[in-house]
């Protein structure tokens, strides 16, 4: 069954009601036992990154996360779900990530507006199983005033343009996450969500 991830932090019931959509029933979890036992996993979020750090472990849930991950157990990270994996943080000072991934969670520049607010284009950087059916440069729906920098940019499955070329979304074995809110991101939002629960056996192909 999906697992979704509750820590506390942000936009839990919209991401629960994005899979009902797609006919999916989502288990909501905050224990770590819940956790260790999933066979897909979701971390959304929103907010600030050391506070959902501090919940993470405060829940003891880091390091089961961080376990399942690394023992092939299929990932969806959402918005912070995506910055989370990475090694540390700038936000508000250093905060400690999971470190899945290798790199930084920057601020956007000064001269930039920020939060990064509104419909913005994802550039395919490779061939990956979230965009089967969902043409190139389409638009997603984006609320964030930080991004990720890797330092393997083979990880890279989409970048952004706000200014910089950002990373929008990367995917590595049985990792994927991506920094826009799908469930505010209407019809290929919806498509990326059923192309993840495709990838991994959750919905059948279409058609």
């Amino acid at each position: 069954m999906l697992t979704i991830v509750d820590y506390g932090v942000g936009n839990l019931r919209s991401v629960y009601m994005a899979f009902r959509r797609l006919g999916l029933e989502a288990r909501v979890v905050n224990r770590p036992e819940e956790v260790i036992q999933a066979t897909v996993l979701v971390l959304p979020g929103v907010g600030a990154f050391g506070d959902a750090m501090a919940s993470l472990r405060a829940l003891k849930l880091d390091e089961p996360l961080i376990a399942a991950v690394r023992e092939g157990v299929p990932f969806l990270g959402i918005c912070l779900g995506l910055q989370l994996l990475f090694e540390v943080s700038e936000e508000m000072g250093e905060h400690r990530g999971l470190g899945l991934l290798a790199g930084r969670v920057k601020r956007f520049p000064s001269y930039l507006t920020v939060p990064h607010m509104g419909w913005n284009q994802i550039h395919q950087a490779k061939v990956c199983a979230l965009w089967r059916g969902v043409p190139d440069h389409t638009y997603a729906y984006f609320v964030h005033s930080y991004y990720a920098q890797p330092e393997d940019q083979s990880v890279v499955a989409a970048w952004t343009d706000y200014g910089i070329d950002y990373c929008s979304a990367v995917a590595v074995g049985n990792l994927y996450a991506i920094q826009f809110h799908p469930e505010k991101s209407q019809d290929v939002g919806e498509r990326i969500l059923r192309n993840f629960c495709i990838a991994v056996g959750l919905l059948q192909e279409e058609g």
